[in-house]
């Protein structure tokens, strides 16, 4: 099946990043708004308490079933924002390494935040995406 979405990668910004810079859809994609998954278990608990890795896993798990349950893929995936209730950038980094690891190739465009504080009791991370699918 075609995939919508195309990723930019930049020759004059650094490549550092472990991500395509920006990412395009055509006209006709159909485009999917995500709410942030949560490391949420299925009784509505959180999972992997005290755990960025183990949070960011489920978050990712979750993530995935929202985007099947629209007809869509992590390939589908235009951009996330990966939110990570810590001020330690080692913190963020753990989170991220799930997240990065869990697209492989298909680095979409991401941006990474330390927040105060995530809505669901013991959550320390959560992620936004948004997704294009073509219908042919």
């Amino acid at each position: 099946m075609p995939r919508a979405v195309t990723l930019i990668r930049s020759a004059t910004l650094s490549d550092v990043a472990e991500y395509a810079y920006a990412a395009t859809a055509p006209a006709e994609a159909r485009l999917i708004f995500l709410a942030g998954a949560c490391p949420l278990n299925d009784d509505g608990t959180t999972a992997a308490v005290g755990d960025y890795a183990g949070q960011a896993a489920k978050a990712v798990e979750n993530l995935r079933t929202a985007l099947a349950d629209a007809g869509a893929v992590l390939e589908d995936v235009i951009s996330t924002r990966v939110l990570v209730a810590s001020t330690r950038q080692e913190d963020l980094v753990t989170a991220w390494e799930v997240v990065r690891d869990a697209f492989g190739e298909h680095d979409v465009p991401s941006t990474l935040m330390g927040v105060t504080v995530l809505g669901y009791h013991d959550q320390l991370v959560e992620i936004e995406a948004v997704a294009a699918v073509l219908d042919s």
